[in-house]
């Protein structure tokens, strides 16, 4: 039996991606029948069986996932292959998937992807808005933005720049605790804390003066794992907070929203990245996705420059 591997692949990849045989049909102009038939095949052809079939719902089995990991890889790289023989590098197409932290997409990525999009009109962006870690190649992700020095070996990480960061409360908390002047004045106060979503651990509030850099954990009412949480936290009157100086934090600091604290004991800056994985060549799609979004982050960087210089 013959079988077309790279198109079975690309059937298959189909098939999983949007859950139906039916689907994928529709997707790739093909009759239903030819669909279930290369997928078979491919099936005959590896000696493994790679989807669960039910009445209601298809399943990847555990040689399924792996196949299926691999043959994304393997497509994604074909495709770009193919763009560079046609000399299409220049303009980027196809589909890319990006992870990044939910108050990044929400406040910063997502209003300014009409920018992205004049600018690469044949790119079609999957964007997963999380702040939990991300396995980039088993869940498919070609790149990830991520605030904070990371350290993974299997990941390649371009530095965006590094936000300011800025002690502040909303004045109700100031209102019922008192402005703290000091920082053994921070004894008597209670923190909004950021924690790791994946070890649980809480983040201390960092503050630097004249060379010297004191962490200090206080008692918190709730700590969070992403950014629009905390903030609302602050914004209720829960506690101090040391949040990133973006666009957002700005406004409510300009608004009277939030207050500034102890201007004297900087926090320090919060590195930005985007990363992906070290044994991938970086794809065109990508290249074009983090040149544009340093640029986004530019705004974001010169605003809290300009804020506190």
């Amino acid at each position: 039996m013959s079988v077309d591997r790279y198109k079975a692949m690309e059937v298959f990849n189909r098939v999983v991606e949007l859950g139906s045989f039916t689907a994928a049909a529709t997707a790739l102009h093909m009759p239903k029948a030819r669909v279930t038939t290369t997928v078979q095949e491919l099936e005959a052809h590896l000696g493994v069986r790679l989807l669960n079939r039910t009445t209601r719902r298809l399943s990847l089995t555990d040689d399924g996932a792996l196949y299926h990991q691999r043959a994304q890889a393997m497509l994604q790289d074909m495709g770009e292959l193919e763009g560079t023989l046609r000399r299409s590098v220049a303009t980027p197409a196809g589909r890319l998937r990006v992870d990044v932290p939910a108050a990044v997409g929400r406040h910063v990525i997502s209003p300014a992807l009409p920018e992205f999009f004049r600018r690469y009109p044949d790119m079609v962006l999957e964007l997963g808005s999380s702040d939990r870690p991300v396995d980039l190649v088993a869940e498919g992700v070609d790149c990830v933005i991520r605030g904070g020095l990371l350290h993974d070996e299997t990941l390649v990480a371009r530095p965006l720049g590094r936000l300011k960061v800025v002690t502040c409360a909303a004045p109700a908390y100031l209102a019922q605790y008192g402005t703290p002047k000091t920082l053994e004045d921070l004894e008597q106060h209670r923190f909004v804390n950021f924690h790791s979503a994946k070890t649980g651990k809480i983040f201390p509030f960092e503050f630097s003066k004249n060379g010297e850099l004191r962490q200090i954990n206080r008692p918190h009412w709730v700590t969070c794992n992403d950014a629009d949480s905390h903030m609302g936290a602050v914004l209720a009157g829960l506690g101090l907070s040391q949040p990133p100086l973006t666009r957002r934090t700005c406004a409510l600091l300009e608004s009277g929203a939030l207050v500034r604290v102890l201007p004297d004991w900087q926090p320090e800056d919060l590195p930005m990245v985007v990363m992906y994985p070290r044994n991938r060549h970086l794809t065109a799609k990508v290249r074009a996705f983090a040149d544009w979004v340093a640029e986004v982050f530019k705004a974001e960087f010169a605003a809290g420059a300009t804020l506190y210089p």
